[in-house]
């Protein structure tokens, strides 16, 4: 395939398809953009005429049956995430799946088994972008013992603001269709996870500050995910992690990450023109001080440490054989549904959970 053009097939297209893979795909030569499924006809045609798309499907198993197709990007909500990338790898073809991986780690798990099943065919999730420019730098610092050993993380993330009451329901707060995915708390795992590997224990408390809204059909419906979180999480190489995460906690930054150590600390920050935590990663700065310092400096970080967004570029390298799939592979986005669930069972139980889980999942 490392001659010959990459097709590629859509199975759902919504905003960060359009806004992030389509682009990404089209601006690769050698990659064809050969057909897309939406939830509707309709929509799929109206996303075909936008990007010169010639094929429409009005079924998502057309697209796994089409011959014409080599690989799928997966851009659906997390309930058919498993499904669909299962079928596609057992019908030949690669996958990049949208985050969050699936519903929970029994289903990511049965991803990662079908995939290891199926060697010949890349298996990617999109990775956590948040922290992309920033990530080589921490991992240096960190390895080169910058910080020493580790006392504790402490981050704080807010993506909103104060309650909106009247705000209608989202997909991410129907657990019918995200699972145990709580706002982007696992995208936020996933970075810790590069910087310093795995939790091995969990604790969690969690509200929905906001406990009902009105859902497309004007149905007032409960808020089962917590819209407000407090976790604390004993570190696999020793020290804590204390990740706070909150949609309705006015006047925060959208960022504040403190690693402690024994010898220095690094703060990732938010600068007062992000909007949010996801969307706007370039206005975050990472600063640094040592014992003996007076505070913390800016970190500048040369342009070509600085990471980014190549995610459909990586996909594409990796079915030409020119790379390995490191922003994410399956393995590394179990660990954080593994998290995920973990943190689920901790709030219902209000026990300490510890990590990895058994076979039964959460």
């Amino acid at each position: 395939m490392s001659e010959q053009n990459i097709r590629v097939a859509l199975i759902g297209a919504g905003a960060n398809t359009t806004r992030r893979h389509i682009p990404g795909f089209q601006a690769l030569k050698g990659v064809d953009l050969v057909a897309v499924a939406n939830r509707s006809l309709a929509s799929g045609r109206r996303v075909a005429e936008a990007f010169g798309i010639p094929r429409v499907h009005d079924d998502w198993t057309s697209i796994i049956d089409d011959e014409g197709v080599d690989a799928v990007c997966i851009g659906t909500w997390p309930y058919m995430h498993a499904t669909l990338t299962i079928a596609a790898l057992e019908a030949g073809k690669h996958v990049l799946c949208e985050a969050r991986m699936a519903m929970n780690a029994v289903e990511a798990q049965a991803m990662l088994d079908v995939s290891r099943c199926h060697p010949a065919q890349v298996a990617q999730i999109v990775p956590s972008p948040m922290t992309l420019p920033f990530d080589r730098t921490i991992i240096e610092m960190v390895s080169e013992g910058y910080i020493g050993n580790l006392i504790a993380i402490d981050a704080r993330i807010s993506d909103g603001g104060f309650p909106a009451w009247d705000t209608p329901m989202h997909w991410r707060e129907d657990r019918g269709v995200s699972g145990n995915n709580v706002m982007s708390m696992g995208i936020w795992y996933e970075a810790i996870l590069r910087w310093f590997g795995p939790a091995r224990s969990v604790q969690a408390l969690g509200r929905s500050v906001v406990g009902h809204r009105l859902d497309g059909q004007g149905r007032r419906r409960a808020m089962s995910i917590p819209d407000h979180v407090e976790i604390v999480c004993e570190m696999e190489q020793g020290g804590y992690l204390r990740l706070g995460m909150s949609t309705v906690a006015g006047h925060l930054p959208p960022v504040e990450v403190y690693i402690c150590g024994t010898e220095g600390t690094l703060r990732l920050r938010s600068t007062p023109a992000a909007r949010s935590p996801v969307r706007d990663p370039d206005v975050m700065v990472l600063e640094a001080g040592r014992r003996g310092e007076p505070g913390l400096s800016r970190i500048r970080i040369p342009k070509r440490k600085r990471g980014g967004w190549r995610v459909e570029e990586e996909f594409i390298n990796a079915i030409r054989g020119i790379e390995p799939v490191t922003h994410t592979d399956f393995a590394s986005a179990l660990a954080y549904m593994e998290w995920t669930d973990a943190v689920t069972r901790a709030m219902r139980t209000g026990t300490r959970v510890a990590l990895p889980l058994d076979a039964s999942g959460a």
